[in-house]
């Protein structure tokens, strides 16, 4: 066999692999890279493009080892789903950057990141003054969420007729029904509380895949028969 047919017919054999790989891997792989993924699929691809060019290479072990480096983000995705420990040991968790108007400068040491690029962050979300934000956090996706002071906000319906009280941004308090005691103490309720609440709505943890709360008290839940109670 003439060798640019073999490089051709290795190439389309290796594109439709990595489609099915990538297929499997799902949708939430094609929107924000974590670090580690996008180690991985740089590397992929190198092994892929040496693969298809190096006639010498043996076509089943540059496979294996490409299924070897796409088996592990699918691991990590899997045992975090399930795990909210892992979760956090994989995936990290936000860092608070600014609250109450104020500059965590311990937050921004941690995580190696000057003001300059704090308040182009903030520009970007139509933000010019650190002052006038509520809650700043760096998630774990690289992406910087901002909530602005209440007065800072557009005015909503809720402003008008005064429906709701200030709220301060809400925790995940129960995770894929799990209670999370570490972000019930961030916002200031014990877990009798919790449970006491969830009693009065008649509801199980189990039967829970996300609740939140803020400080103030407001907690909305999303069931896990699709069913929203609040």
């Amino acid at each position: 066999m003439p060798e640019y047919l073999e490089v051709a017919l290795r190439s389309i054999f290796i594109l439709l692999s990595l489609f099915a790989i990538t297929k499997l891997l799902g949708k939430k792989q094609l929107s924000k890279l974590s670090f580690y993924e996008y180690i991985t699929g740089i590397t992929v691809g190198s092994i892929a493009g040496t693969l298809s060019m190096d006639l010498g290479l043996p076509l089943s072990e540059g496979l294996m080892s490409i299924l070897l480096w796409f088996a592990f983000p699918l691991l990590f995705s899997y045992l975090s789903l399930k795990s909210i420990r892992f979760r956090r040991f994989a995936e990290g968790k936000p860092t608070v950057f600014i609250k109450d108007g104020e500059i965590d400068e311990k937050a921004l040491k941690k995580e190696q990141y000057s003001v300059d690029e704090l308040l182009e962050q903030l520009r970007k979300k139509d933000v010019f003054r650190a002052a006038d934000v509520e809650f700043a956090t760096l998630d774990t996706n690289g992406d910087l969420s901002v909530l602005l002071k209440r007065e800072k906000r557009p005015l909503v319906r809720e402003d008008l007729y005064n429906i709701s009280p200030k709220s301060t941004p809400p925790q995940a308090v129960i995770s894929d029904g799990k209670i999370d005691a570490a972000a019930l103490r961030e916002v200031g309720f014990p877990l009798p509380w919790l449970q006491k609440e969830l009693t009065k709505r008649q509801l199980q943890v189990e039967s829970i895949f996300l609740a939140q709360l803020d400080s103030e008290g407001n907690l909305t839940f999303d069931l896990y028969n699709w069913t929203n109670t609040q």
